[in-house]
């Protein structure tokens, strides 16, 4: 079984800005696409960011464009999800997500191993 370890999750008031970090064992991160996801309240788990294996490239859902960045650093086993003018519809539980492959994924079963969610809850 793969760990992923998430942290990053808090409270902020719209505007504002959070990170999230997400590290997994190497055996696991090296080589493979990572994902951001996340589950509002009362609704289903949804795609918000992937990354592919180097870090090239990137894909995001239409709502977080411009306003939050995945990235990676292979050197660490961490992936990040900066979140930058937050809004309260934001809120939700965030999962981090380990693909089977290289690629940037943006389906859920695409992805192997997944973190235990923190959760983000922006204010108005």
């Amino acid at each position: 079984q793969v760990q992923l370890v998430e942290s990053g999750g808090g409270l902020a008031e719209a505007g504002r800005s959070l990170r999230l970090f997400c590290k997994a064992q190497q055996r696991a991160f090296t080589g493979s696409g990572l994902g951001w996801f996340r589950q509002p309240p009362g609704k289903e788990r949804e795609f918000v960011a992937a990354i592919d294996w180097s870090g090239g490239s990137t894909y995001y859902a239409d709502s977080m464009k411009g306003r939050f960045t995945i990235s990676r650093e292979n050197t660490k086993n961490t992936v990040y999800l900066q979140m930058n003018s937050l809004k309260p519809e934001d809120t939700a539980v965030y999962y981090c997500a380990v693909a089977g492959g290289p690629r940037y994924y943006t389906t859920e079963r695409s992805y192997d191993y997944w973190g235990q969610g923190p959760q983000v809850t922006v204010s108005s």
